[in-house]
């Protein structure tokens, strides 16, 4: 199965000259916002509403959520907190995962990684809560720093952080057959991830620039572009991010990852 990952990875969108500063002219539809924001940043001519593939993240802290209103919204795809360090599960990933599904919405569940526990125990974790049937989109390790945390401030070097990691997605690629998403966010990338993981897709946050301006030579699937977006469907803001891709792509790529 992994050979046959690996061979995937070069989908249209991601070598056919879609490089950093390459992804908005992919699209060519209208610059009009698909959703109301709270306060939307101007990305001048590279805006993420170049972009027909729009989607969200969620965690318990977006509450109740309506999923076919969500869906006919225009929502496109989802990814869902599912557990965090090596004991913390979020108390909606169940309903979500399971709302979105019936809603025919594509999805993911994420991973919040701490550096105060193992790769192995955090691995663990997560296979002993997300069920294969969740995952119907590649999952995604979640890697920033969070210095707010109560329980974990520590910052190991990068070749501890990136060792970390590689152990992590090994485990989660072997158990659910499926090469996992990056999500990261500037500080973290700049710190620990230059040049580092070529062949994983990535999620980046980039929320007052484009990604191209602030992420040196990263090739982005995905980028987070909003935190204060209004989603029908959901009360409340809610993060909102583009897939780099056209329509085409999105629905090529799906098709492919979603298999087994």
């Amino acid at each position: 199965m992994r050979w046959l990952i690996t061979a995937l990875l070069p989908i249209a969108f991601l070598v056919g000259g879609c490089t950093a500063s390459g992804y908005d002219v992919l699209e060519t539809a209208s610059a009009k916002p698909r959703f109301a924001d709270k306060d939307p940043q101007d990305f001048g001519s590279v805006t993420p509403h170049h972009h027909s593939v729009h989607g969200i993240d969620v965690s318990k802290w977006n509450g109740d959520i309506d999923w076919p209103k969500v869906r006919k919204s225009g929502v496109s795809f989802v990814f869902i907190k599912a557990t965090e360090g090596k004991d913390r599960l979020d108390p909606r990933f169940t309903d979500y995962w399971r709302g979105a599904r019936a809603a025919g919405i594509p999805h993911a569940p994420y991973h919040f990684y701490y550096f105060c526990s193992t790769a192995d125990e955090q691995a663990d974790w997560f296979i002993r809560n997300v069920p294969k049937e969740s995952v119907h989109l590649p999952p995604v390790l979640d890697v920033e720093w969070n210095p707010s945390s109560p329980t974990c401030t520590y910052r190991p070097g990068a070749l501890t952080v990136r060792t970390e990691m590689q152990r992590f997605m090994d485990r989660i690629e072997a158990h659910y057959g499926k090469r996992p998403i990056i999500y990261t966010s500037v500080d973290f990338h700049r710190d620990n991830l230059v040049g580092a993981f070529k062949d994983y897709h990535f999620w980046v946050r980039a929320v007052a620039q484009h990604p191209k301006h602030i992420y040196a030579d990263r090739r982005w699937a995905f980028w987070q572009y909003t935190s204060t977006g209004l989603i029908p469907g959901i009360e409340g803001d809610t993060d909102i991010n583009v897939f780099a891709g056209t329509e085409k792509n999105w629905r090529n790529w799906v098709a492919t990852v979603s298999k087994g």
